[in-house]
């Protein structure tokens, strides 16, 4: 069952054309790599679906529902969440209280229920409790839990992101360059994290410059280049193709393995 579907999509910004009648689509469960050269609008592509920067023209529709033009908050609602490439985390809060928040997003009772402490306040705040710390386990996470998310190893703290996304319970989850500033080990370990995420039916779509990861995770990959889509497919098409080879890394096939 197909789930997002982007259909043509441009943004400007004054001439300049970040994304250009763009179309592509993903299905339920699975794992979709966006792939470009820097400046090939995949971040950009990411905020217009997530509601943080409305499009100028086309479409986006999630779950069979035109989300085109709602705000950041009401897309979240529905069901995408999504990463940012840089960590956006409360250093000096556990890991557990960073994805604790993240599960308030769907909190139910109203805030005089929490003021006065009431037993539905209690017992929705203690069933977020055990849904952030299921979380922590699910990820790997479960031995840092009352450890500050500053102290946490760069790959780690990665990973948290992930989780707080997670706490928000996604439907589609948007991971933006999830590896980046990582050594082997480390991004060996997120996408560990990201094929675990299977198993709790999550569709995603990857944004990475780490080419060999992306195809080692991904079903299928869609290639940006100055805002437009020049290709899509599985892994496999992708690596042989001339238009990716040129236009996205301008070198020899070997060095697209590289990433």
């Amino acid at each position: 069952m197909m789930l997002l579907e982007v259909s043509r999509v441009s943004k400007y910004f004054g001439g300049v054309a970040a994304l250009s009648n763009v179309d592509f689509v993903v299905s339920e469960s699975e794992i979709v790599g966006l792939i470009g050269p820097n400046g090939a609008g995949k971040t950009t592509l990411f905020n217009v679906v997530t509601g943080f920067l409305p499009v100028t023209n086309g479409t986006i529709s999630f779950g069979g529902e035109d989300i085109t033009g709602l705000r950041s908050d009401q897309i979240t609602r529905r069901g995408i969440s999504r990463t940012f490439q840089a960590s956006v985390l409360y250093t000096r809060a556990s890991c557990f209280e960073n994805v604790l928040i993240g599960c308030h997003m769907h909190y139910r009772e109203p805030k005089w229920k929490a003021f006065l402490h009431t037993k539905a306040y209690r017992k929705e705040e203690h069933t977020m409790k055990q849904n952030t710390d299921e979380l922590l386990e699910f990820m790997g996470l479960a031995e840092y839990r009352d450890r500050f998310a500053g102290e946490l190893p760069h790959g780690q703290q990665r990973v948290l992101g992930i989780c707080i996304a997670l706490a928000t319970k996604p439907k589609l989850l948007l991971l933006d360059e999830p590896a980046t500033g990582m050594n082997a080990k480390e991004i060996a370990l997120v996408m560990d994290r990201i094929r675990r995420l299977r198993k709790k039916e999550t569709t995603i779509v990857l944004v990475e410059h780490n080419v060999r990861a992306v195809v080692g995770v991904c079903d299928r990959i869609v290639v940006l280049d100055h805002g437009q889509k020049i290709a899509e497919g599985v892994p496999d098409e992708i690596m042989k193709s001339p238009a990716v080879i040129e236009a996205y890394l301008g070198r020899k096939n070997d060095d697209v393995a590289r990433g």
